[in-house]
């Protein structure tokens, strides 16, 4: 059953090319924005490479890389076809290369399609990444004297001023951790070994946090230390004065950044994943309405245009088909040649 038949005069037909060719050339910017998109979150997501745990939230970008490449592609050839189309002697030469490329187009645009939902739907996998990796930066914090960890202070302090953010979850994963390095200790002070001995793996915890993470728009001078220790400041509650440091953790902070981030380039990549499906569904209408053209004396004749010959299903079967006797073929080949290896020599 022919799907979406439409009938084709000779100036409909000429309309349709020279619209299908500035809309493929418009695609094709399309294309390179989708790649600049992808470097840019790539670019983004290398930045906080260090409190990442994992490298799995990077397919959104490496994806979209690769359809941006594949759409200049596409879209330059859909630009020649239409140019072609406009001579009925030319658009001949095109007939082989059809198939293959709305095979390699429709996979392509859906693999675009997929970039779309997987930005929306990483957030779990950005959000299981930034806690483990944040988690270790602040463990990490004190080791300046560390090779491959003498940059995470910086970086740690750096991220928790521009993000205004404390602490993973929040400021108290502070004092969970030792994040003054013992060169810095002085071991003589009671206090310092009272801490001590009073930590099982012996290390020197305080209700304190880095100066990173106070607020400088708060009236008050920052309060680093003690910061649950009321007596320890004059005119200060720990339960009802509003700290000045920033309250919210730096994964909550991250993970808003990089989904707004991602939402935004998915809704772009969005409007171009369905100007690229425009681009296919009318170079198709052009090419099956050219196809009846084909030898024909009078080139000006009304033709029918449609989208699939055939219904969906058999449409998809008759692409996959091939596909599926190649492994089919591959496979039973293999299989061929483990039996004879396992069939026993014949005794003579």
């Amino acid at each position: 059953m022919v799907v979406m038949k439409m009938k084709f005069p000779f100036q409909k037909r000429v309309k349709l090319a020279q619209g299908l060719w500035l809309l493929s050339w418009c695609a094709t910017v399309a294309g390179a924005t989708t790649f600049t998109l992808g470097c840019l979150l790539k670019t983004e997501l290398r930045r906080r490479a260090e409190v990442m745990d994992n490298t799995d939230i990077h397919v959104v970008p490496n994806t979209l890389m690769i359809v941006g490449l594949a759409s200049l592609g596409i879209n330059y050839f859909a630009s020649k076809i239409c140019q072609d189309a406009l001579d009925a002697g030319r658009f001949p030469r095109w007939k082989n290369f059809l198939k293959p490329y709305f095979a390699v187009s429709c996979f392509f645009t859906v693999l675009m399609l997929l970039s779309v939902i997987m930005s929306y739907a990483m957030k779990g996998s950005l959000e299981s990444s930034l806690k483990a990796g944040l988690r270790n930066g602040i463990r990490f914090y004190k080791d300046t004297d560390t090779p491959g960890r003498c940059f995470q202070k910086q970086n740690i302090d750096r991220l928790q001023m521009e993000f205004e953010c404390c602490g993973n979850n929040d400021f108290r994963d502070w004092f969970e951790v030792q994040w003054i390095s013992n060169r810095y200790l002085d071991f003589g002070s009671k206090e310092v070994k009272d801490r001590v001995k009073s930590n099982v793996d012996g290390r020197y915890l305080v209700d304190g946090v880095p100066f990173s993470c106070c607020n400088p728009r708060s009236p008050r001078p920052c309060i680093q230390y003690h910061l649950t220790n009321n007596s320890a400041h004059y005119n200060y509650d720990y339960l009802t004065e509003e700290l000045n440091i920033y309250l919210r953790g730096c994964r909550e902070a991250l993970v808003h950044y990089y989904m707004g981030l991602m939402n935004t380039i998915g809704a772009g990549v969005l409007s171009i994943f369905i100007l690229q499906g425009s681009v296919l569904v009318s170079l198709r209408f052009l090419q099956t309405a050219m196809e009846a053209v084909a030898g024909k004396e009078n080139t000006e004749i009304e033709t029918e245009g449609y989208l699939l010959e055939k219904g969906v299903k058999d449409t998809i079967m008759e692409y996959l088909d091939p596909v599926l006797k190649f492994f089919l073929l591959k496979n039973g080949g293999k299989v061929e040649e483990g039996a004879a290896a396992d069939k026993p020599a014949a005794v003579p």
